[in-house]
């Protein structure tokens, strides 16, 4: 990518929203990529990188979270800014105030937002009352911090992104929905297999499956494990009741439970795929301790790249 398309993407992202992946295209899912990457570098080498001094970001948690609360925190801070960490119990949101009037008064004081939530719809609405950028920390409906992480460090370990297989077994939730739709926009190849009542949004899997269409890649959904998994470079999963679930534990764990990742269903990947998981796990439910804590699992180094890929968000978006 040269200086000059560089600048240009620079400039686009600047003040942009970052709600969900179907909103940005393939070029600015990759300069993001690839700034986290080199702002990832300057981290480890100590070179200072202070592109947000001065300024201060807004994290809203309606959902509590140990990774993004972490490192939104500290990145802000590796970026020369603050962030102020608002639970639902700090806002008058709990109270009955509006989002529109919300947001507009917290646009007075910040230069930016994060919200993790429930109610995808209530991103929406805070990005459309707010002045300043809004930064999607996890919703229902889509994870793109997460997924931006998870693809840097598929670039990282693999040197590409485009024509590999990424294989997802399990509920077809916000992580599906963001990894597909990332795929999708990236040239790969994305395969799910979820049981009969677990399926992702009709609506993203047509617009991945537009979008892989015109990048040379795929969508593929199936009930099969084995055949999403068949030749699959990289191998998902994510616990059967996400946050907000847990009273349909038992019922998830009967529907799921020819679906767990293991040693067995993981010889049809690839010989050097790598294991993914987006944290937290519960080890012996979606995937046994033998693949999760294995030579190919590489969750600690998606874990730590949420610090790098948000700080990216942050420092295209609050510049």
């Amino acid at each position: 990518m040269n200086i000059a398309v560089q600048e240009e993407l620079a400039a686009q992202l600047k003040g942009k929203d970052f709600l969900a992946l179907v909103d940005y295209t393939t070029e600015e899912i990759e300069y993001l990529i690839h700034y986290g990457i080199e702002l990832k570098r300057k981290q480890k080498a100590g070179e200072p990188h202070a592109v947000l001094a001065g300024k201060t970001l807004g994290m809203i948690f309606e959902k509590s979270s140990t990774r993004t609360r972490v490192s939104f925190e500290v990145g802000m801070y590796q970026l020369g800014g603050q962030a102020l960490f608002l639970s639902k119990n700090d806002l008058q949101l709990g109270r009955g105030e509006t989002v529109w009037d919300t947001a507009q008064t917290l646009s007075r004081y910040l230069d930016g937002i994060m919200i993790r939530t429930f109610e995808h719809r209530k991103v929406i609405d805070l990005a459309r009352g707010s002045t300043v950028p809004v930064i999607n920390g996890l919703t229902d409906y889509a994870h793109p911090c997460q997924v931006m992480a998870d693809y840097q460090t598929v670039l990282e370990k693999k040197g590409h992104l485009k024509g590999l297989k990424i294989a997802y077994i399990g509920d077809g939730n916000n992580m599906v929905h963001s990894l597909m739709m990332g795929a999708s926009k990236l040239g790969m190849h994305f395969a799910i297999a979820s049981p009969e009542g677990y399926d992702p949004d009709k609506e993203v899997c047509q617009i991945s499956k537009e979008n892989a269409a015109q990048t040379g890649g795929s969508v593929l959904l199936t009930r099969d494990p084995r055949e999403a998994i068949e030749n699959a470079d990289i191998v998902y999963t994510d616990v059967w009741a996400s946050m907000g679930f847990e009273a349909e534990q038992q019922e998830r764990e009967l529907a799921f439970k020819n679906y767990q990742i293991n040693e067995d269903l993981v010889k049809y990947a690839k010989n050097d795929y790598l294991f993914m998981h987006c944290l937290p796990a519960h080890r012996g439910e979606e995937v046994s301790e033998g693949v999760i804590d294995g030579a190919h699992s590489i969750i600690f180094d998606q874990a730590e790249n949420r610090l790098h890929a948000q700080k990216a968000i942050m420092a295209a978006t609050m510049i």
